[in-house]
């Protein structure tokens, strides 16, 4: 059990994936829809997120390896190479994302010095988390994670205590988009969460804790960004924090939840560039990355989510759906293959039909629409493969 992480570790760890300006943003495009509908397109949308997180999760759990290691056991030890590779540029991107709106935000909120200084500060800040080491987090992350919750609170009280007078933007988002949204941040942990849970004491328990933790800190974030919006009018959330006093307290908001999601992001690159070459030592990899997130932070005009999210989507989603089909229900592993040609066409057909679905309005959203048709097609695959050989 040595080195191992407990179930509340991991907790901590999904807590502090939740907390984030990013998810707080994406929940003001929720207000189109009203208090009622966009709370139920949250909830509904994070039910299938998060359902799919604790299974991606459970694969990493039960084998002891990595998101991009158990990545291996579908596509072999090759063909796992295109999904290591995306995984880090997209988490690159992310960091740089992350650190951009988090600079930001404390630049709008103290108007100290230029956004490049904050970039710098968060910077540094991500590198002494992972400095310090995953194993060795408990102590500074719930530290960290009580002062979030505390503050969080106190934000969360004044945006909602005076909540009669509703403010409500032009109709620009349906229901169905508004789950997909919903579905979209949960979605892009995906390829991350295994990082955490192969080193659980406990891989269900810890498992299923991250994934409710999340969820729930997940959708108190989105809640917030939408109530901001409806009941102020404004998208801007350091905007929402100065209008209403929360200068000093704001401002520890956003570095220390910009600091504890985008940590995991920049941590995952360094264990996915592991998986691409034994070389790359992963904490070392890890500050690279963060690094050069801040260069495209401070550098390039990388500040948009939706469009990336939905990109993460129509990559990941079929991914993991073959992953889940060949894991629980096909009990096959090809990890000591070099490529399984099988399930990158399909993984290739998976995200024709994602992208496909981005163009129909389901009530659903279309990652559970399309994930189930890959998990059907692997089944039906299987099948015939297994007749063709008899």
């Amino acid at each position: 059990m040595n080195g191992k992480t407990s179930t509340l570790s991991n907790s901590l760890i999904w807590f502090g994936a939740g907390i984030s300006i990013a998810e707080i943003l994406t929940g003001t495009l929720f207000a189109p829809l009203g208090l009622f509908k966009g709370l139920a397109a949250i909830i509904i949308g994070h039910i299938i997120g998060c359902a799919l997180l604790f299974f991606a999760g459970l694969i990493g759990g039960r084998t002891g390896k990595s998101s991009m290691e158990t990545v291996k056991m579908s596509f072999g030890k090759k063909g796992s190479l295109l999904f290591s590779s995306l995984n880090v540029l997209q988490l690159i991107g992310w960091t740089a994302i992350m650190i951009v709106n988090g600079a930001a935000a404390a630049h709008s909120l103290s108007n100290i010095g230029g956004e490049w200084i904050w970039s710098v500060v968060i910077g540094a800040l991500i590198i002494l988390w992972i400095s310090v080491g995953i194993k060795n987090l408990d102590r500074l992350n719930t530290f960290a994670m009580t002062a979030l919750f505390v503050l969080t609170v106190i934000l969360s009280r004044v945006i909602f205590k005076g909540g009669v007078t509703a403010y409500y933007a032009p109709d620009t988002i349906t229901f169905g988009a508004a789950v997909e949204l919903s579905v979209a941040m949960p979605l892009s942990w995906l390829p991350l969460i295994s990082d955490y849970t192969r080193n659980a004491k406990k891989p269900f328990s810890a498992t299923l804790a991250s994934s409710i933790t999340y969820f729930f800190a997940s959708v108190w974030m989105y809640v917030i960004g939408m109530g901001a919006s409806i009941f102020t009018g404004e998208g801007d959330i350091a905007v929402i924090m100065l209008k209403a006093g929360l200068g000093a307290i704001g401002l520890v908001i956003v570095i220390f939840s910009t600091v504890t999601t985008t940590f995991l992001d920049a941590y995952s690159a360094g264990i996915s560039s592991n998986s691409i070459s034994e070389k790359l030592r992963e904490k070392p990899a890890a500050i690279f990355v963060t690094v050069l997130g801040v260069v495209l932070a401070i550098f390039t005009p990388i500040n948009k989510i939706e469009g990336f999210l939905y990109l993460i989507g129509s990559v990941f989603a079929p991914m993991i759906a073959i992953q889940i089909a060949d894991f629980f229900v096909l009990k096959k592993d090809f990890a000591d293959r070099a490529f399984n040609a099988t399930n990158l066409i399909i993984w290739f057909i998976g995200f024709l039909i994602y992208r496909m679905f981005m163009n129909i309005d389901t009530i659903a959203g279309y990652t559970l629409p399309a994930m189930l048709i890959v998990v059907i097609i692997c089944i039906i695959t299987d099948k015939i493969k297994s007749i063709a050989k008899n």
